[in-house]
C-alpha cells in the first residue's frame, strides 16, 4: 500500500504556486513529505519536501523529463520517510539520506 495521497485532495492541481507555476502533479506522504511538479512560463520544476528536514527543487527543460524524475524522486523520498523516520532513527541517519538524495538529484 502506498503512503502517497493527492495533496489537498487534488485541489491544488491547476492552481498557480507561489513561484508562479501551474501545479501539474502534487502528492503528499502520510509521514510528512510532499512532491510537486510545476510548469511556469520560464521553468519546469519538481519540488521535494520532508517537513522539518528538506525543501529541494530541481529544474528541467521538458515536462517529460520532469515527470520521469518526479516518480523516481517520489519513490526515494517515500523510502526515506518509511525506512528512516518510521524506524525512529537518529538525526544523523536522516541527514545522511538527505545528503545522498541531494547528490543524486542536484
Amino acid at each position: 500500500m502506498s503512503n502517497w495521497v493527492a495533496y489537498d485532495n487534488g485541489n491544488s492541481i491547476g492552481k498557480v504556486s507561489a513561484e508562479g507555476g501551474v501545479i501539474l502533479r502534487d502528492e503528499q506522504h502520510t509521514r510528512g513529505g510532499r512532491v510537486t511538479l510545476k510548469q511556469g512560463k520560464t521553468f519546469i520544476s519538481v519540488s521535494c519536501y520532508i517537513y522539518g528536514w528538506i525543501d529541494h527543487t530541481r529544474f528541467f527543460y521538458t515536462v517529460a523529463d520532469a515527470q520521469r524524475e518526479y516518480v523516481i524522486m517520489k519513490n526515494i523520498l517515500g523510502s526515506m520517510l518509511d525506512d528512516i523516520l518510521a524506524a525512529g532513527a537518529k538525526d544523523i541517519k536522516m541527514w545522511e539520506a538527505i545528503a545522498d538524495f541531494v547528490r543524486r538529484f542536484p
